[in-house]
């Protein structure tokens, strides 16, 4: 049994899993604020409550942000208390047993890499929409994880170096201009401007308008809304165009909380990326599939993560190969 954790900006979410299976037997939810040892409290209250159920033999622990395979987290815009922290060794030295941490992305792409949209697949990205824009790469039938396991910050890439200032500093970043956040500044934009009434009257003003009402409007089949929406599918599929001419994929998965919106929006992607990708008349077609295994992704693949690191004593510290550690 292993506990696989996806810790966010606001809240960390646990799951008690059988690694070889792949099953969710138990969950737990806590906050994410507060400084290291808040968050490492906040986890271990957590594991202890898990321990009920079952013997938990490892811990994976899925963080957004740069962390590296000591478990140190280096850098997050949305985890500004737990830089330079290393929760890894903290928490092992807490729970007694090994812990294991990785993006969060990355371990999500491990999870749809086994159990979900990447499964058949031995080249594939994982784009998550959510806030931000995360994004897992499995090549070769390997997970990417880069010289220090920083591999998968694509959204943080330049698609318009005169473009606006991010959060990071970075000016126009793709996550500008293709994460959830972005999707509401268009529909406010849109809005203001007299292009968007039905967000207008969900909303009740321009400035609250959001990517939900976006999404309500656009499931409603108002035709604003489908306008704002086929602009903000042609910015992601920008930056899919780059990870493919970058990275040769053959499968895109789109995750994160936007994925909810559903066959509109893979659809929506799709008839965008070819006229992005030069030369695509000539090359087979990119799959793109939406991620199947929600918000459990993270946690999922922590945990699977931890089982893959244990399932090899020798210490091989290669990115695990897909068959090799696939449940079942």
């Amino acid at each position: 049994m292993i506990v696989g954790i996806d810790v966010g900006g606001t809240n960390a979410r646990a799951l008690l899993v059988d690694s070889a299976t792949g099953g969710v037997l138990g969950r737990r939810r806590s906050s994410s604020a507060g400084d290291g040892q808040a968050l490492v409290r906040g986890i271990v209250g957590m594991v202890d409550e898990l321990r009920v159920e079952g013997t938990v033999d490892a811990v994976g622990l899925g963080i957004a942000g740069l962390t590296d395979r000591t478990g140190t987290l280096f850098y997050s815009p949305n985890l500004p208390n737990l830089l330079g922290f290393s929760i890894g060794s903290e928490l092992e030295g807490v729970v007694g047993v090994p812990v294991t941490v990785v993006n969060d992305a990355t371990a999500a792409t491990w999870a749809e890499a086994l159990l979900g949209a990447g499964r058949g697949s031995d080249h594939f990205g994982l784009v998550t929409l959510g806030t931000g824009i995360g994004t897992g790469f499995v090549l070769d039938g390997r997970l990417l994880e880069g010289a220090h396991g920083f591999a998968g910050e694509a959204g943080h890439t330049v698609v318009d170096a005169h473009g606006p200032t991010h959060i990071t500093g970075q000016q126009g970043p793709w996550e500008y201009f293709a994460s959830g956040s972005a999707l509401g500044r268009m529909g406010r934009e849109a809005a203001g401007t007299g292009r968007f009434d039905r967000a207008l009257e969900l909303a009740g003003s321009a400035d609250d308008v959001t990517g939900h009402h976006v999404a309500a409007a656009l499931a409603e089949g108002d035709a604003d809304a489908a306008s704002v929406f086929d602009g903000f599918c042609r910015e992601v599929a920008r930056g899919v165009a780059n990870l493919v001419l970058i990275l040769d994929l053959g499968r895109i998965v789109i995750g994160g909380g936007l994925a909810d919106i559903g066959e509109s929006l893979r659809a929506g992607i799709d008839g965008h990326l070819g006229d992005r990708l030069p030369g695509a008349e000539y090359r087979p077609a990119v799959e793109v599939r939406l991620a199947e295994l929600g918000d459990d992704a993270g946690a999922l693949g922590a945990a699977l993560l931890a089982a893959a690191g244990r399932a090899d004593p020798a210490g091989d510290e290669r990115s695990p190969h897909v068959p090799r550690f696939a449940p079942g």
